[in-house]
């Protein structure tokens, strides 16, 4: 497995909303804010072994965060949520 796909998918994000999702045949990962839906698509299909139906993109800000008397920014990231093929599962765990 090439390691250009490990750097665009960070991690699986999992919450609430997304463990509804999974039961729809959705996933949700954090992914490289530079890739476009084209690479992610790539990447997910060579990594996870499935087949991708569409990709939706949601770039989130950055908050204002505070320790003491110093503030500053949280990192800015990007999420992917990943529609798989009928039948397709990928295992997070």
């Amino acid at each position: 497995m090439n390691t250009k796909y490990l750097e665009i998918i960070k991690a699986p994000v999992v919450t609430e909303k997304s463990s509804t999702l999974n039961q729809e045949g959705q996933y949700v990962f954090k992914v490289d804010p530079k890739a476009n839906k084209t690479e992610i698509k790539e990447a997910i299909e060579k990594i996870f072994k499935v087949k991708v139906e569409s990709i939706s993109t949601i770039n989130a800000k950055t908050k204002k965060r505070r320790v003491g008397r110093y503030t500053g920014l949280t990192n800015r990231y990007k999420k992917a949520i990943v529609k798989l093929a009928k039948g397709e599962t990928i295992d997070l765990n």
